[in-house]
């Protein structure tokens, strides 16, 4: 990248005469230019004088075109004011500033590599993450971000329950950015920034930790909630908010609340982190849990029969950390025993996880409830008829008898009047669904359970 301007002839000039030259230089950019423009753009540049060239260089190429963006004009007017020269300007990426022009001509061609500083886990990216209605928005928001940082969505707030997504969300957006060329990214949590702050201070040293924070292009900050109600992180958090906001850094937070119900944080920065996107992560309903099991099964290389997948969705719905934990459980156990994984094993290995009991209620006992509440004859359990009047409270059954026992697929199948086992799948599925859009639906069955209970 290179700003041409008419070139003149100018006398050489020694390292330390350039020197002056662009303290000078700087001097009159701090006059032209908004203060925290000033720090972002100009502060972390320096510069170097070959024959007719000034050579600016940048921590990376994403900085490098913000700052001819947004300061280009500015520069190429007062380098000819004070040198009262044309000269040409060119932008390089930061590096060894021993290696020969030319050689350093020839590399700003080839593809720079990201620079991430914080752990990211490669094994999380867009591709393998389970898209369901409890997280599409979240989704498509990241995807939107790590397609063109700091241009829509600034800042993105995601925030949900544990184990629902969003490291797995923020994650993929690093291992995505960086595969683009000259990329700074920074992670960190909120504990992390703060201890580094407190460090900082007791060494004197809070203007470099501010130049670390302020030269990135990405800062993703996790658990960013542990900040708050800490005077002099939330002081420090707020002022870097700004400067890379302004500069048009991409930052993304993510919280276990809404900045909204976050106690203790300062109104100013709940007011910032509202500033862009917020996107919430919700419960993943049992479809979604389904397609997790299926995709980080096939991920392990093994089998889940559909009982055992059901038996797994239906039990642990609190979050998806909690369903692979339970299938690792289950891979390592039939592993280790060389025995196949199905329904029995699950119960026994995952019986805390399952909350399996001795079954003291019967699917006859759930039939005669569910027959009795839609005020229906109990023989229509088991009968062939599928007019609406009948099917439902049938399927209703099926769907609470899943619930409350023990029972697989197949068997419960058999005290519907022998039906198959996707015919049971097929009403748990309907009515899990229709449980989580239908709060009168969710009040009957909260209702019957209580009844059998």
């Amino acid at each position: 990248m290179a700003m041409i301007i008419a070139i003149c002839i100018i006398l050489p000039m020694s390292h330390n005469e350039w020197k002056k030259q662009w303290d000078h230089i700087t001097k009159q950019l701090q006059l032209k230019l908004p203060s925290q423009t000033f720090d972002a753009w100009i502060y972390p540049l320096h510069t170097k004088m070959v024959e007719n060239t000034i050579k600016i260089f940048g921590p990376s190429r994403f900085f490098l075109n913000g700052l001819e963006t947004h300061c280009g004009k500015e520069i190429e007017q007062v380098v000819q004011d004070v040198l009262k020269a044309n000269v040409h300007i060119q932008y390089q990426i930061d590096t060894d500033e021993d290696v020969p022009i030319e050689s350093k001509k020839e590399s700003t061609s080839k593809h720079i590599p990201s620079e991430i500083d914080g752990h990211i886990d490669p094994r999380f990216t867009f591709e393998n993450f389970v898209i369901g209605p409890s997280n599409e928005f979240a989704y498509a928001a990241c995807h939107a971000v790590a397609e063109q940082p700091g241009e829509s969505y600034n800042p993105l707030y995601l925030h949900g329950g544990v184990g629902l997504g969003k490291t797995h969300l923020i994650h993929a957006i690093a291992n995505q950015l960086r595969q683009t060329s000259g990329i700074k990214i920074t992670y960190r949590t909120g504990e992390r920034f703060t201890n580094e702050l407190i460090k900082a201070i007791g060494n004197r040293s809070t203007d470099q930790f501010r130049k670390n924070y302020r030269k990135v292009d990405v800062l993703i900050v996790d658990d960013v909630q542990f900040i708050a109600g800490k005077v002099s992180t939330q002081e420090e958090f707020f002022h870097t908010f700004n400067a890379l906001h302004e500069i048009h850094k991409q930052i993304i937070l993510v919280s276990d609340r809404n900045p909204h119900d976050m106690s203790h944080l300062e109104e100013r920065l709940c007011s910032r982190f509202n500033w862009g996107l917020v996107a919430d992560i919700q419960r993943p309903n049992l479809e979604t849990r389904l397609a997790i099991l299926a995709n980080k099964s096939a991920l392990a290389g093994i089998t889940l029969h559909q009982d055992v997948a059901y038996l797994l969705a239906s039990r642990i719905d609190n979050n998806v950390r909690e369903l692979e934990g339970a299938l690792t459980r289950l891979t390592a156990y039939s592993h280790f025993t060389k025995k196949k994984i199905d329904v029995e094993m699950a119960k026994i290995v995952l019986h805390d996880q399952l909350n399996v009991t001795v079954d003291s209620i019967t699917v006859d006992d759930i039939q005669k409830k569910v027959a009795e509440y839609y005020g229906i004859p109990i023989k229509e359990m088991r009968s062939a008829k599928r007019s609406r009047n009948l099917a439902f409270p049938r399927q209703v059954a099926m769907y609470i008898s899943k619930k409350l026992t023990q029972l697989s697929l197949p068997q419960i199948g058999t005290q519907f009047g022998n039906r198959d086992h996707t015919t049971i799948l097929y009403a748990c599925r309907k009515l899990e669904k229709r449980c989580q859009n239908d709060l009168v639906f969710q009040d009957e069955v909260e209702q019957l359970l209580s009844n059998l209970r």
